[in-house]
């Protein structure tokens, strides 16, 4: 009798393992977060949790977003496709006279392109994607990708908290977001409350209340360290005191109370005692508003395809699988996350097809990618298109100029190698060309009627 027991104690523990062999996943994605805005590349910015998350994990050196643009680079993150495809170039910019328009423009734009002003419900997301894999979604922060009926909620998340109708707030203090939220998440904060601090709380009391069996994913995408800068005034105290100077000392404090947050979530996960099944990954959606030194350009200027702009942090911690303290310097996308976490939540190879992304469980496992081309493309200023293959990257410009950089060699791009004679430069102008005429979208405003 003793050993039946005892085999179905076997039994009924080897049942509990598999149940716990799916991991939780825990997205971070900050906006306007640049490359070397954190305390390991510079020791001006004070990021202890992130810096321990990169010794803990595996760290992406060259990591990229294909269209450096607020609502363009979360379109990239959810469905793993180029936001160009989807004629998405530039963030969401609604025409108050006509709100429900499909197609948005920018007076300044050289070419006048046409950018779709919502996420479409048809697209498939990564968290519609876990769903079938038994997760459950929860969405805190900012969407920027539609507004009613194009919410978390309608796109594959089972709960949402933080979601307003705001690219960004007028001020990270309360009352936060300029004309008041329809949404009503203003209600319950009060003046002096912070929204950083506020949304981490909302993702600390999920954590700590969560009671399901399934596996949950909690993407928490910030409104920080997005303009305007706004400092939490006890963090602003000290930079000032330190010698940083106007909106700068700002913003040293915004990613400091950002990496906090950091901090509390990954202890609210510890104090939960999941936080050994717990995968964690921090990116931005694109290059900082201020200096990215020494990488060039950022996410104004004229230059945000250089490595300012569209190279940006991300990190990725799997217990169990990361090897601690590893740096990648494969350069990778953001489309890339799509498939790794498919991968993640299912243990089988991601099958989809209409994703333009590669799943990084390889290297997660300490392997390598196949060499690929990466694209980029925003259509805001004369700079439009890029090419990344290996070490070497090329921008193009409507004007008819190119320009070509080793950016492992030169990542401050200095050195302008077209013209110089190298191979890679007719091979790349090819194969940019060659996906232009494939992937860009060719209607103008005349053809908006007909769209």
């Amino acid at each position: 009798m003793k050993k039946c027991l005892l085999i179905i104690g076997l039994l009924i523990g080897s049942f509990s393992i598999k149940a716990q062999e799916k991991p939780n996943i825990v997205l971070l994605f900050v906006d306007d977060y640049g490359w070397s805005d954190i305390g390991y590349r510079n020791d001006s910015f004070e990021t202890p949790n992130l810096d321990k998350l990169k010794t803990e994990g595996l760290d992406f050196e060259r990591a990229y977003i294909p269209t450096p643009t607020c609502s363009p680079s979360r379109l990239s993150l959810l469905t793993g496709k180029e936001a160009v495809r989807l004629q998405m170039v530039r963030h969401i910019h609604l025409d108050p006279k006509n709100p429900d328009a499909k197609y948005g423009m920018w007076p300044t734009d050289p070419v006048q392109m046409p950018s779709l002003n919502y996420l479409p419900l048809e697209e498939i997301t990564y968290a519609e994607r876990l769903k079938e894999f038994g997760y459950y979604n929860m969405f805190i922060g900012k969407w920027h990708l539609g507004h009613d009926g194009r919410y978390p909620i309608d796109q594959g998340f089972d709960q949402e908290f933080g979601v307003t109708d705001h690219g960004h707030p007028k001020s990270y203090y309360y009352p936060f977001f300029k004309g008041g939220d329809p949404r009503n998440f203003m209600d319950a904060y009060k003046k002096g409350d912070y929204l950083t601090d506020e949304l981490t709380t909302g993702a600390v009391d999920f954590i700590k209340g969560y009671d399901k069996k399934d596996p949950f994913m909690l993407s928490f995408w910030y409104y920080s360290v997005h303009g305007p800068s706004v400092g939490r005034k006890d963090l602003l105290k000290k930079y000032k005191e330190r010698g940083f100077k106007g909106k700068y000392a700002d913003h040293h404090a915004m990613v400091e109370a950002m990496d906090e947050s950091v901090g509390r979530v990954r202890q609210a996960l510890e104090e939960k005692g999941i936080a050994d099944n717990t995968v964690i990954i921090v990116l931005s959606d694109q290059g900082g508003a201020y200096s990215n030194a020494p990488l060039r350009g950022g996410k104004k200027g004229g230059d945000t395809l250089a490595e300012g702009g569209a190279r940006v942090p991300f990190m990725i911690y799997y217990p169990g699988v990361t090897k601690p303290n590893t740096v990648c310097h494969t350069p990778v996308q953001s489309i890339d996350v799509f498939p790794t976490l498919v991968e993640i939540a299912s243990g089988k190879k991601c099958k989809d097809k209409q994703i333009n992304g590669m799943s990084l469980m390889p290297i997660l496992k300490g392997n390598d990618l196949k060499s690929r081309n990466l694209f980029g493309f925003r259509s805001y200023e004369d700079q439009y298109a890029s090419i990344t293959n290996g070490d070497y990257k090329m921008i193009k410009y409507h004007s008819g100029k190119y320009q070509l950089y080793n950016v492992v060699k030169d990542r401050s791009e200095e050195k302008n190698l077209i013209g110089k004679g190298l191979k890679i430069e007719s091979k790349l102008k090819k194969s940019l060309a060659k996906w232009e005429k494939k992937t860009v979208p060719s209607f103008g405003p005349e053809q908006l009627k007909e769209k």
